[in-house]
């Protein structure tokens, strides 16, 4: 008998244990606005009210170097992943309602490794990452609750639809929750955190539709802004500037106004979540980080502010990829502070995992890093290697991109014509002249050389088949009238991918060394030039 209570006692001491090693451990909440410009936030010296994010800057460290794609699902995409876009095959366009594009099943998410290793997860919000099949669904991503929307452009009251069909969903199951779009999502994440399970750690993804087109908002906050200033500066990249001049020409309403309401409008459920951390005893024990998917749309119907950086939205200048972001956990991340080192989105799935003691269990090597030592402890991490990033967004053919490190900027505009293309370079010594303004391509014709191959190379990689600026759907397609419905089932799939024309593996290497650096038909390779250009998987 005394021996079976000594073990009795031994089971609930270790089960106790593991309780209370549960519930020290860091939750983390993300949280990722769509197309949030440089200067529309109170701590850059913005004309919108956001006490919210002015407070997490004040009490934890302003990424100021944090770098994502210039649109939306492959920044999504980098994130959730640590690998490049390009590897992914959605880098130059978005997934669209039409497309049947998503992220590899055989890819690992930031989530599933947070689930493995105990804590519960949740989404609420944008996912943006593939809806055609339950393979790519947040429920089969890593996320046990997921409340939300598959697409993007759902608007901010109901139906809550996109082309026409309605796009609002627990779990699977549609459903029809009344009010605005913003403020829904913040008394979900408040009640996931109060009903949460206490004795695990939490993981909560919180991507905003705001403040993404179309824009609207609640009529008492579109009051407050009616008379800001529209009289924005110049954005200093053609495609933004010629939309703005147009919108003029033609006697167009400024976006303006209703942005600046909806941007506040995210800031007060932001300042929710928060005060619910507070509430519930977990601010200390939990980390918050903030970042905007891409840099502001500063397009006409847009009405974002990227100043003093150039361009913005689907450009490769430093507005449309050098985003707001910020990072708090207090007690080990310094408060007030700026963090200057070069981070990116493909970064926080190596650094949040290191913060937290999880195992990533990734298969495929990130393409992101550990940035934890650099923001915890100060430690210098610059950057040699370069980063790229593209987009086609949004007229087909004409490409946006940009390879880049501590030392060099390049840009490219590439613009493909039926009969011609054409190249504009920019190259900037970007530590030097962060807002670019100095254009040195003529000047260092070599290193424009040397990264404008880089740049080809980092192309090569994209699969044949990934997505694109198509900005209609197939002729005749139609929407389903119930997203929640159209994504297949698991059960009706076969069991693994399909292998495509190709009769064979050896068919298929030859098929994918003859289109060379047009992209790649065989996933996630690279082509060797001691292998005489065929691939073998990515290292």
């Amino acid at each position: 008998m005394y021996a079976s209570v000594a073990l009795l006692t031994c089971i609930l001491a270790h089960w106790t244990n593991e309780v209370l090693a549960a519930a020290e451990r860091p939750n983390v909440v993300i949280i990722v606005a769509d197309d949030l410009g440089w200067n529309d936030v109170g701590f850059h010296g913005g004309d919108i009210d956001t006490p919210s994010l002015d407070r997490l800057a004040a009490e934890g460290s302003e990424l100021n170097r944090f770098y994502t794609t210039p649109i939306c699902s492959p920044t999504r995409a980098a994130l959730m992943t640590g690998r490049d876009p390009i590897r992914l095959g959605v880098a130059y366009g978005v997934i669209f309602p039409w497309d049947n594009n998503g992220i590899h099943p055989d890819e690992h998410f930031l989530p599933e490794s947070f689930l493995r290793d105990g804590y519960q997860t949740a989404m609420v919000g944008k996912w943006h990452l593939g809806h055609a099949q339950m393979t790519y669904h947040p429920n089969n991503r890593g996320f046990e609750h997921f409340y939300g929307h598959l697409h993007t452009e759902v608007g901010f009251f109901p139906p809550f639809a996109n082309q026409g069909g309605k796009d609002f969903q627990r779990n699977g199951v549609s459903i029809n929750d009344e009010g605005y779009e913003t403020f829904l999502l913040a008394d979900e994440v408040s009640r996931y955190i109060r009903e949460r399970d206490r004795a695990r750690p939490f993981f909560v993804y919180m991507p905003f539709i705001a403040p993404h087109t179309p824009l609207d908002a609640p009529q008492e906050l579109q009051d407050k802004y009616k008379d800001i200033d529209i009289d924005l500066a110049p954005a200093r990249a053609k495609q933004t500037d010629d939309t703005r001049r147009i919108s003029k020409l033609i006697g167009m309403d400024s976006a303006r106004p209703m942005y600046a309401a909806v941007v506040d409008a995210m800031d007060q459920a932001i300042g929710q979540v928060l005060d619910t951390l507070d509430e519930e005893g977990i601010t200390e024990n939990t980390i918050v980080l903030f970042f905007s998917d891409n840099g502001g749309a500063a397009y006409s119907v847009g009405g974002a502010d990227n100043a003093p950086l150039r361009g913005g939205k689907g450009e490769t200048f430093e507005g449309g990829i050098r985003v707001v972001s910020i990072m708090r956990w207090p007690g080990h991340i310094p408060a007030g502070e700026q963090f200057t080192e070069i981070m990116t989105a493909m970064d926080v799935f190596p650094t949040l995992a290191s913060a937290t003691g999880v195992k990533p269990l990734n298969q495929r090597p990130f393409d992101g890093r550990n940035m934890w030592p650099a923001i915890a402890e100060g430690k210098p991490m610059p950057r040699s290697e370069l980063i790229y990033f593209g987009s086609e967004t949004p007229i087909y053919g004409h490409f946006n991109l940009t390879a880049f490190n501590d030392e060099w900027k390049l840009v490219q505009e590439i613009k493909q014509d039926q009969l011609e293309t054409s190249i504009t370079n920019y190259l900037f010594r970007i530590e030097e002249d962060p807002n670019e303004y100095n254009n040195l391509a003529q000047a260092h014709p070599k290193i424009v050389q040397r990264l404008s191959e880089k740049i080809h190379e980092w192309r090569a990689l994209y699969p044949i088949n990934g997505t694109r600026s198509q900005l209609v759907p197939p002729p005749g397609w139609r929407a389903p009238k119930d997203w929640a419905s159209y994504p297949r089932s698991i059960d009706e799939l076969q069991p693994s991918a399909a292998p495509g024309m190709a009769p064979s593996a050896t068919t298929e290497a030859i098929l994918d060394w003859q289109h060379g650096d047009r992209g790649r038909l065989i996933y996630d390779c690279k082509p060797r030039w001691w292998l005489g250009g065929f691939c073998q998987a990515s290292d």
